[in-house]
């Protein structure tokens, strides 16, 4: 049984003392491919170290909205210029985030469309963080795809049911975390109930938001297991039938991925 752990931050320091241990656990519980996402132009080289040096690890290029009042706004040009490294198969993350407001909405919509262009440009996919931001995200991601397509996936999902459809709706994907497991978040678990299967994938977001029974502890991507057993639950399909699904998925959206 093959898993992927599509989004994980392996450059953060949580795992700068055992990098190698995490990553040898996750390949033993079967987790054979993880892409480590970069969240800013500045850890860019650290990040594709890591991938370039592991086998079956991949990464993105991209600054999290977060991060995007931190520097002058990047652009597209400077996304596609690292989108020629081999092991860049993603664009981002990027998106909005209008929970903390750690950068201005302005510049966040501004990297946001930088990323998108990007995108077009190069046919990868957008990796799109959006917290407390459904409408803004909804709006551009219409606006932006009329102009022409591009590919998208919205990762770690927490929104409604509403951005879930929609995003489906124009040829998107979802990526289901840690927080599936959760107690409390049955309105999360309802909006995926009518995803397509083959529009489905599983990540960690490691070293953050850890799956029962490992909440509160570090995450790393070998918990991917424990996520891929409650999608399978809440989808009513086996363990094997989920990791089968969404290990394709992962191939077909990431395509760069499947010529290396």
């Amino acid at each position: 049984m093959l898993l992927v752990d599509s989004h994980c931050h392996l450059n953060f320091p949580d795992f700068n003392n055992d990098l190698e241990n995490v990553i040898a656990r996750a390949k033993s519980a079967g987790v054979g491919i993880m892409q480590t996402i970069c969240t800013e132009m500045a850890e860019f080289e650290n990040v594709y170290s890591i991938a370039e040096r592991n086998d079956g690890v991949f990464c993105s290029v991209g600054v999290h909205p977060n991060d995007s009042g931190k520097q002058k706004v990047v652009l597209a040009q400077e996304l596609i210029e690292k989108t020629s490294r081999k092991k860049v198969i993603g664009i981002g993350e990027t998106g909005l985030d209008y929970h903390y407001e750690y950068s201005d909405r302005v510049l966040q919509k501004h990297s946001f469309l930088e990323h998108i262009k990007a995108g077009r440009a190069t046919g990868l996919p957008l990796i799109i963080h959006t917290r407390d931001a459904d409408d803004d995200t909804i709006n551009i991601l219409k606006e932006e795809i009329s102009k022409g397509s591009f590919k998208f996936l919205i990762h770690c999902f927490t929104s409604t049911k509403q951005l879930a459809d929609i995003s489906v709706e124009l040829g998107g994907y979802i990526s289901v975390s840690g927080i599936i497991t959760f107690k409390n978040v049955q309105n999360i678990r309802d909006a995926l109930i009518d995803v397509p299967l083959d529009r489905i994938l599983i990540e960690t977001d490691s070293p953050y938001l850890a799956p029962i029974p490992h909440r509160g502890k570090r995450n790393e991507p070998s918990y991917v297991v424990q996520i891929n057993k409650a999608l399978a639950n809440l989808k009513n399909i086996s363990e094997e039938e989920c990791a089968k699904i969404t290990t394709e998925n992962f191939f077909r959206l990431f395509d760069k991925a499947k010529i290396i």
